[in-house]
């Protein structure tokens, strides 16, 4: 039984997923693939970040297109059986698919892994063109065993080739060895008469070195700059309104919202500027009836102290706003593949981009959702080395308690105490950097609360509402005022009625159960100091 070479795993693999209770049918990608098979534009590879469903899609169009499994019992059904072309190539390819991050556990250098990959391609060879002895007896290596093979049999190949990137992250790899892998794929692929089509995915951008780079011949399409595939890759809202609407229907007991799957897994932006949700962390959620962060380490790549570690003193202030929900401007780069030492910020949040840590939308960076968050606000409160913000991550419990004991002169201890460190957020000319600082004095706040800034409340706009996750926990209506006294801000609250956002609608039980607490700050630029004040609404 083969296992590259029209394999029946990809359709199996596939025909599980399309049973799930929460597939989205993409199959309409298979359209965009059509005009490409044996046209000079045949390479193709899609990067996106992990958990952005490269597999599923990889799996998806093995199965189509290979001879290996009749699969029209899975796509007679789907989107791209209504294509006019959908009969011409269905099941009608030999289809070569191989996902780069299998390892053998044994296996310890790169010698041993692209050699056990070119037996196992080399046996499927035989074993599906006996015809072609001859051919294999007469040839010294792979590529020249295929390049027969379609001599004789004018025979060709639909590469499927995922996770091309993988390879890289393995501990053994050395420069030398990333060079021979380089090779190796533009040897196998590269102007040769047996390739249809290369349809591969990956994380990173190909390395790109000059203009007769390797893998030239790839058009690449990036989430960050490439409209083309964009609405394969991530749920869209409309997407995830449908899966929703499954989930009500067949869960008895509920405790996921629609909001709430909003707030902790929307945020990624495609080149076309559309809104994408993370696929992997929405299918969980509604599967485990639990919003929880789903985003999960399978290596040192995934940590986000791994890319800021190289410079942290030029990352700190970006991350102090980022964290502060404060957007940063910046370029992202193509860096390469084979870069792994990050060392300029440009070159840092680029990778951050990459991975799906951060989003990038018309020219700046975000933190996408509360998903990443969390991940962000365990690295703050975990690693000392970044100064002044791992000191106020630290101090954000204490100011939460304060808050909720009326404690201002501890309130006013911890707003001092960052206003005297070496932030260079407070020059505080603005109430934009006073909102930041607000922000990551609370913020382990975000474990209790949903926080929300600038948002329509009564009959103004209030800068910031804290509600809480449990229904009987304390809300919290926060007012900041720049020359001004924390009274005027308290007096504002209630003059707009800003508490009216946890009353619920008329006739509805009140969402909230808790005490509604009105905070005024407010900072003096003559003095330099604060004032806080802190009150229960009836």
């Amino acid at each position: 039984m083969s296992l590259y070479l029209n394999s029946i795993k990809p359709f199996a693999l596939y025909r599980k997923a399309a049973n799930s209770p929460y597939f989205v049918d993409k199959s309409a990608l298979l359209r965009d693939l059509f005009p490409l098979i044996a046209a000079d534009s045949n390479y193709v590879c899609i990067t996106r970040p992990r958990r952005f469903g490269k597999t599923v899609m990889a799996n998806m169009i093995a199965s189509y297109f290979s001879k290996g499994a009749d699969s029209h019992t899975v796509f007679d059904h789907l989107e791209i059986a209504k294509d006019r072309q959908y009969q011409d190539h269905l099941n009608h390819y030999n289809v070569i698919n191989i996902d780069f991050s299998v390892i053998d556990d044994s296996c310890h250098d790169y010698d041993l892994y692209i050699s056990n990959i070119k037996r196992i391609l080399t046996e499927d060879l035989q074993e599906s063109f006996p015809e072609c002895q001859d051919a294999f007896e007469k040839s010294r290596n792979l590529v020249e065993y295929m390049e027969r093979i379609y001599t004789q049999t004018g025979e060709s190949f639909i590469f499927v080739l995922d996770e091309w990137d993988a390879v890289f992250h393995m501990p053994f790899m050395s420069t030398q060895d990333t060079s021979s892998y380089l090779r190796f794929l533009k040897f196998l692929l590269k102007d040769k008469v047996y390739v249809s089509l290369v349809y591969m995915t990956g994380i990173l951008p190909i390395a790109k070195y000059s203009s007769g780079s390797e893998l030239n011949m790839f058009t690449e399409y990036t989430m960050v700059n490439q409209n083309k595939f964009s609405e394969y890759f991530g749920f869209t809202d409309s997407e995830v309104d449908m899966l929703y609407q499954r989930y009500l229907d067949n869960q008895s007991t509920t405790a996921v919202s629609r909001e709430g799957l909003c707030l902790w897994y929307d945020g990624y932006h495609t080149a076309s500027g559309v809104q994408v949700y993370n696929p992997r962390s929405i299918v969980l959620a509604l599967s485990n009836n639990q919003l929880s962060s789903y985003w999960t380490s399978s290596g040192p790549y995934d940590e986000i102290f791994y890319y800021v570690k190289n410079n942290i003193a030029d990352v700190r202030d970006d991350l102090a706003l980022l964290v502060a929900d404060e957007p940063v401007s910046s370029k992202i780069e193509e860096y390469a593949s084979v870069s792994m030492e990050l060392k300029t910020k440009s070159q840092i949040f680029s990778a951050m981009v990459v991975y799906g840590f951060l989003t990038y939308d018309d020219g700046k960076l975000y933190i996408p959702n509360k998903e990443l968050m969390d991940q962000f606000v365990k690295m703050l409160q975990e690693e000392e080395s970044l100064g002044y913000v791992y000191k106020l991550a630290k101090a954000s419990d204490k100011m939460l308690s304060a808050t909720l004991h009326g404690d201002t002169a501890t309130m006013v201890d911890i707003l001092s105490y960052a206003h005297n460190t070496e932030v260079p957020l407070l020059s505080y000319n603005h109430e934009v950097e006073l909102t930041a600082i607000v922000n990551l004095v609370y913020l382990s706040a975000r474990d209790r609360y949903f926080v929300e800034r600038e948002n329509k409340a009564g009959t103004g706009f209030v800068d910031f509402i804290f509600y809480p996750y449990k229904k009987g926990d304390d809300c919290i209506i926060l007012e900041l005022k720049i020359n001004h006294s924390p009274e005027e801000a308290l007096q504002q609250i209630k003059e707009k009625n800003y508490a009216l956002r946890f009353k619920g609608n008329l006739g509805e039980d009140a969402p909230y159960t808790g005490r509604i607490l009105a905070v005024g700050i407010g900072y003096s630029k003559k003095s330099k100091k604060h004032s806080c004040i802190v009150e229960q609404l009836e």
